[in-house]
């Protein structure tokens, strides 16, 4: 489908801001085993460690971590899981993060903070009911855990747009992404998150009609 023309190609951005793309997923099935210890609902009791078996599970660069750093990979697995569609705990997700936490959503150029944290993982469940975080590749450096991982899921809710209504195709993604998050004391201070939107876009069925930005005299 055509959606951005030349009045709308700058917008491009916004329409990145409005998905929130970067978080609401789950771990691969490789990685589920560690929810029993690493995750839960708001105000349930949550394990600050991972297991040897555990982590025998994870595709980690380094499998020699510290007790420190178990407790770190711990938390972010844990906002993995509570912000997946069968899983959502969107307050769960959001008191992760440090009372000064923020989200950067890297490509748009966008931060969310306090409230609006929770509000991230609703909106992608919305869209993408079945989404999915395959995780490719994790390091853990002390209090920085970095991801490679690719979003998955299925297109089935509407996507408002700059130039409109974007309606569900029932198309699949499968979205290259890097993680990075840097923690604190158990809590989240940052989290840098780069989605390949241009790719994630194109398996939805929206492709920009870049020759029609072009001015012709």
């Amino acid at each position: 489908m055509k959606l951005i023309s030349r009045k709308s190609i700058t917008a491009t951005a916004a329409i990145a801001v409005l998905g929130g793309l970067s978080i609401a997923a789950a771990p691969t099935q490789a990685a589920t085993p560690t929810h029993s210890s690493a995750t839960g609902h708001s105000g349930a009791a949550v394990h600050t460690t991972l297991t040897d078996r555990e982590l025998a599970k994870l595709p980690l660069t380094n499998r020699h971590l510290t007790k420190h750093e178990r407790a770190n990979l711990a938390v972010v697995l844990r906002d993995y899981y509570v912000a997946e569609g069968k899983t959502l705990d969107a307050d769960a997700f959001e008191n992760s993060f440090a009372k000064d936490g923020v989200f950067n959503d890297m490509v748009p150029g966008v931060a969310y903070r306090g409230e609006a944290l929770g509000d991230v993982p609703r909106y992608m469940v919305g869209l993408f009911p079945d989404v999915h975080r395959e995780l490719k590749r994790i390091t853990v450096n002390d209090d920085v855990v970095s991801i490679e991982l690719s979003i998955q899921g299925t297109f089935e809710g509407p996507l408002q747009s700059p130039a409109g209504t974007v309606k569900p195709n029932g198309a699949r993604v499968d979205v290259p992404t890097a993680d990075f998050w840097y923690l604190h004391d158990g809590k989240v201070e940052k989290f840098d998150c780069f989605v390949g939107y241009s790719t994630m876009y194109a398996q939805m069925g929206v492709n920009f009609d870049w020759a029609s930005a072009v001015d012709k005299h």
